[in-house]
């Protein structure tokens, strides 16, 4: 590097300015490229440059860490028994929870780790893989997506139903339409949000479909905020829908979804026809 390009990264002008290259210049500090108080890069060798970069990122880190502890412990119960970390789960989640720097996705990792304190063995290390490569854009569409999905009966694995289907029966041919579906984009969830969600590894990429609904029992819906009960008007009703990945399935553990109102109201108006809501 030019003396000349170091003398621009020494630029120490105010702060305040939005603009591309004021970001750039503020990046170079991290770096190690650009003066601060107690560093003066223009005249710095090479070595000393890389020395000052390793400095800020381990204290970077190091601040992760502590912000992501002191979380923890305002989550972890002083009247529940706690129990000892695997040395090598607590190894690797603090290797991965120093690279975290968004706020909100340090809660996540603190939330983690105070869960596994109490009850170890609820998030894999694959998990925590994936979760540090999670950008906050899909955190949204994850917190979104489990606002609209539904336990079914007594299963524990979430699904996103977005419609149902007519299968056999001679009933099918006096039908308009045997597949009836429920657009998600309309409420927030298109389906490049769907794409999002498969590329990240926490949402399948195919649709799913149960077998055949009993017309006889009763399937009880569990969704945020509501239960929903639905007794199929004949034996040739399915779900179809979307489902999470067992990763999918234990970040969904993180998550506080909100009650999405106008999708329950869209899908009870769905079901009216072949289903008795109760």
């Amino acid at each position: 590097m030019k003396d000349s390009d170091i003398l621009i990264l020494a630029d120490n002008s105010g702060t305040s300015d939005a603009s591309a290259r004021r970001k750039a210049l503020l990046l170079g500090r991290q770096l190690g490229l650009r003066s601060d108080n107690t560093f003066q890069a223009v005249s710095a060798t090479i070595t000393e440059r890389a020395a000052q970069r390793a400095r800020l990122t381990t204290h970077r880190y190091q601040a992760n860490i502590e912000t992501i502890f002191a979380l923890a412990l305002k989550y972890t119960p002083s009247d529940v028994t706690g129990v000892e970390l695997d040395p090598d789960w607590s190894h690797q989640f603090f290797l991965m929870a120093e690279q975290i720097h968004n706020r909100k996705m340090q809660d996540l990792w603190a939330r983690i780790l105070a869960s596994e304190i109490v009850n170890p063995g609820n998030f894999s290390l694959r998990t925590l893989a994936l979760l540090k490569q999670l950008t906050h854009r899909e955190a949204q569409i994850l917190e979104k997506a489990l606002g609209m999905s539904a336990k079914v009966n007594n299963e524990q694995r979430l699904k996103l139903i977005n419609g149902y289907k007519y299968s056999g029966g001679i009933g099918k041919y006096f039908r308009k339409q045997n597949d009836i579906t429920l657009g998600l984009s309309q409420f927030g969830l298109p389906y490049s949000s769907i794409l999002t969600l498969v590329d990240a590894g926490i949402l399948h990429s195919s649709e799913f479909e149960t077998g055949l609904l009993n017309s006889k029992t009763p399937i009880h819906l569990a969704m945020p905020g509501i239960q929903m009960k639905l007794t199929p008007k004949s034996g040739n009703l399915l779900f179809s829908y979307y489902r999470l990945t067992p990763v999918g399935d234990e970040l969904a553990q993180l998550v506080l979804p909100k009650q999405d109102e106008e999708y329950l109201e869209a899908l009870k108006v769905l079901f009216t026809k072949d289903f008795k809501i109760d």
